[in-house]
């Protein structure tokens, strides 16, 4: 206990560690170095506050420099820049960036909390005016006042990931014109390509354009504003953009001090948070820790386990007997609203899965099923489509949802159960509150391990989302029947091209008409009388049965731009 700890970085990772460090030791000195001008602020609100959806800027600040210092005592000290450390003799060289004096300060612990900074790639152009990023106060505030000042029409985001999606959805609500410009195939990476497919059908409907699979050559300006040349020459018109690429490490102060570090400029820590070198601990978005499921070492730069890593850090920093605190690894939980949708995911992604040379049906299982947010009696249920990843073993990879309402809900118990080392068969068993406004009886999530728990017995077989093309035709090898087991009157509104269509209640007087040679394939609206229809084959003497998931709606949203 006691001693001087040094802290570099005073936004999430940081102030947290200092905060936790001074409720477990008054004694210790503590210094808190950030270059910047504020400390603490919430990064993932500042999209919010440039829509208008939080009004109040005071609102994005959680701790403030002078509340640090009177509540936590602690030696703050912005715009003070760490540009060196000393390992040999346990110091640092920090200039101030306010009168340029460089100077020493000594330490007996060292916390490096130094983040991350978006991405900005050499392009023609970038440098133009106009152009913002979304990461810090300051970054807010200009481009706050370019929409006050300049009341930009067109706005162009570059690049769909959480920070883009938000941004686009914040700029369309205060009334500009905008095109988010993606240079992977969809939105957001940290869900599969069919998810995705549900959030880009949603983003058009609400009048964003999207060019994906389409990267930015460079950006010119115009008499008319800014011009974005993409691959191909295609070019965007535009009179503000946001950049949204990515983030890298800032690790270029652990790097000179020969830190260890991965190929991508992560600080390498322990369990414990310790960094390679003795008395020198690294938290946040600048380290490479362990990927929860697959133990693989990862980076992944969310806020929850930024804090949970500072708690930790602060509570080995402070213990008598060595280190009794461990940092057991990120599954990656998170969530995004994208204007009227929600999209949640935990674990591993079946891209990733497959990067890794797992194959599906033999190392992991997929399953995809549509279900209501509540009880479908109860006004105002909407779908919830939840993916699932699990091994042969039951053990759960990852998961994924998309709807309108109660997604969050259900990731974090799915995202618990994996915590707490739970298989398929422990979603099945779980006992969740139910009432009609909230939830089902049998919840989404008992559902997601009833239908794991079936096609681990055999019960059922789905097909997968691409197994049928925009028109209709079976992409695999061999011959298929589409089996529409809904009404006529379903049928005729809209159906999959091609399909033969048997109501499921006359299904057992017309088998007749099914080959049982061929592959079928059965749907329905959501996939519950597909999967009756599939039991009532299988037990019939038809071998070759599978559901397709998610039903109609989700055939079409999934060819959302079929011509």
């Amino acid at each position: 206990m006691g001693g001087k700890v040094l802290i570099v970085g005073g936004v999430a990772g940081g102030a947290g560690t200092a905060a936790r460090l001074r409720r477990l030791d008054e004694s210790a000195k503590i210094i808190l170095f950030e270059r910047g001008q504020y400390i603490s602020y919430a990064n993932c609100g500042l999209p919010y506050y440039i829509g208008g959806a939080i009004p109040d800027r005071r609102s994005l600040f959680v701790t403030s420099e002078e509340q640090m210092r009177r509540r936590f005592n602690v030696d703050v000290r912005i715009r003070q820049e760490v540009i060196e450390i000393d390992r040999q003799n346990k110091q640092v060289f920090v200039q101030n960036h306010c009168t340029g004096e460089v100077y020493a300060e000594s330490y007996d612990t060292l916390v490096l909390a130094t983040g991350s900074s978006p991405l900005k790639p050499p392009i023609p152009g970038i440098g133009l005016p106009g152009i913002f990023q979304v990461w810090t106060i300051p970054d807010t505030d200009a481009i706050k006042a370019y929409l006050e000042e300049k009341h930009p029409k067109r706005a162009a985001v570059i690049g769909g990931g959480f920070i883009g999606l938000e941004m686009a959805e914040n700029l369309k609500e205060a009334g500009l014109d905008v095109t988010i410009v993606e240079m992977q195939g969809q939105v957001l990476s940290t869900i599969d390509y069919e998810m995705a497919r549900l959030l880009q059908e949603n983003i058009i409907r609400h009048g964003v354009t999207l060019q994906l699979g389409r990267g930015v050559e460079k950006f010119t300006h115009t008499q008319d504003g800014l011009e974005i040349t993409l691959a191909g020459g295609q070019t965007v018109p535009a009179d503000l953009v946001i950049l949204s690429i990515g983030v890298r490490p800032n690790s270029a102060l652990a790097k000179k001090a020969g830190l260890e570090l991965n190929a991508r400029g992560g600080v390498k820590v322990d369990a414990y948070m310790r960094t390679s070198a003795p008395s020198i601990y690294a938290v946040g978005d600048v380290v490479e820790v362990d990927e929860f499921i697959s133990r693989d070492r990862t980076m992944i730069p969310l806020a929850g386990p930024a804090n949970k890593q500072a708690r930790i850090c602060a509570d080995n920093i402070a213990a008598e007997d060595g280190a009794p605190e461990r940092y057991e690894g990120t599954q990656g939980s998170c969530v995004v609203k994208v204007f009227d949708l929600t999209a949640a995911a935990t674990g591993l992604t079946e891209r990733s899965l497959r990067a890794r040379g797992w194959t599906e049906g033999k190392e992991y299982r997929s399953i995809l099923i549509n279900q209501k947010s509540h009880a479908g009696y109860y006004p105002g249920a909407v779908s919830l489509l939840l993916k699932l990843l699990f091994g042969a073993d039951g053990k759960i990879l990852g998961a994924q949802i998309v709807g309108r309402e109660g997604v969050a809900k259900r990731i974090d118990t799915i995202a618990t159960v994996i915590r707490l080392q739970g298989d398929v068969g422990v979603l099945r068993s779980l006992e969740l509150a139910y009432a009609p406004p909230y939830s089902s009886a049998k919840d989404p999530v008992n559902m997601l391990g009833f239908v794991a728990d079936n096609v681990r017995k055999g019960l059922v077989s789905f097909a997968r989302y691409d197994a049928l093309d925009a028109q209709g035709r079976y992409t695999g090898s061999g011959a298929c029947t589409v089996l529409d087991v809904r009404s006529q009157k379903e049928y005729d509104e809209a159906h999959i091209a091609g399909a033969t269509l048997i109501p499921l209640e006359e299904l057992r007087d017309r088998l007749c008409e099914l080959d049982k040679e061929k592959l079928i394939v059965v749907y329905c609206r959501v996939g519950v009388r597909a999967y009756n229809a599939a039991r009532i084959l299988m037990q019939k003497g038809f071998e070759r049965v599978q559901v397709y998931p998610g039903g109609i709606g989700f055939y079409q949203a999934l060819y959302y731009d079929a011509e």
